[in-house]
């Protein structure tokens, strides 16, 4: 079976799976799955748009947040004959009770599978999800790595060749790296690896230093203008 997938971070891909754009993904699977986070800017990114895209007679399932889905453009496709199937774990509105009566424009559709959204509620999935939190928090105090933060910029780092390491959390604003790189060739001290990722308003760097002398100056980066928070990971 040949595998694509679409991810906004930076992944190793699995097996055969090929990555590929977001568009391409859309017009070329037969069988597409959603899991997607519940970020704002992840409203309505499968649309109209989106579902034109799709190959006629092509299956789509959605198992991450409902409001990620324009539900009535996928009931015009399932109806329409457009999508052969969709089967959906997740809804832009849920029942907040077992009297509440689901109402949704694919209820009664034969050709869609609908299950209540209760998969995170079993005893092995919360033991799972324990400890991912746990591995990422942990990755997070010894690499400086915010993969998968949901109000960060996502930056992957493998603890790196130097030293040490600093994180720095600053504004997103031109000129900031200059100041970071400028702090430590007055006191010269060599960066041997960077990284900076930025989401917004807000700018995340990961530098690495080569110098013993590298601690001395976390203050003074803690001091630089347009600081928001900045941390010796080791």
């Amino acid at each position: 079976m040949e595998v694509v997938y679409h991810d906004v971070s930076e992944k190793l891909s699995i097996g055969n799976a090929k990555k590929v754009a977001f568009d391409e993904l859309l017009s070329t699977a037969d069988v597409i799955t959603c899991h997607i986070d519940g970020r704002p800017g992840n409203r309505g990114i499968i649309g109209e748009r989106e579902i034109a895209l799709m190959k006629h007679g092509a299956i789509f399932m959605n198992l991450s947040r409902g409001f990620i889905v324009d539900i009535d453009a996928l009931a015009k496709a399932l109806n329409s004959g457009k999508l052969a199937g969709a089967a959906l774990d997740v809804f832009p509105k849920e029942p907040a009770s077992n009297k509440e009566e689901f109402l949704s424009p694919v209820r009664g559709l034969k050709n869609v599978i609908l299950t209540p959204h209760v998969g995170g509620s079993t005893v092995e999935a919360q033991q799972n999800i324990g400890r991912f939190v746990a591995a990422r928090i942990i990755d997070y105090i010894r690499t400086g790595s915010t993969t998968t933060c949901v109000n960060l910029p996502v930056l992957q780092a493998a603890k790196g060749a130097g030293i040490h390491r600093f994180a720095h959390i600053h504004e997103n604003v031109p000129g900031m790296l200059a100041k970071i790189n400028k702090l430590f060739a007055q006191n010269h001290v060599n960066i041997s690896g960077q990284h900076l990722q930025t989401r917004g308003q807000i700018g995340y760097s990961l530098i690495d230093v080569d110098d013993v002398k590298g601690p001395a100056l976390a203050g003074k980066m803690a001091a630089l203008p347009g600081t928001i928070r900045s941390r010796l990971v080791y």
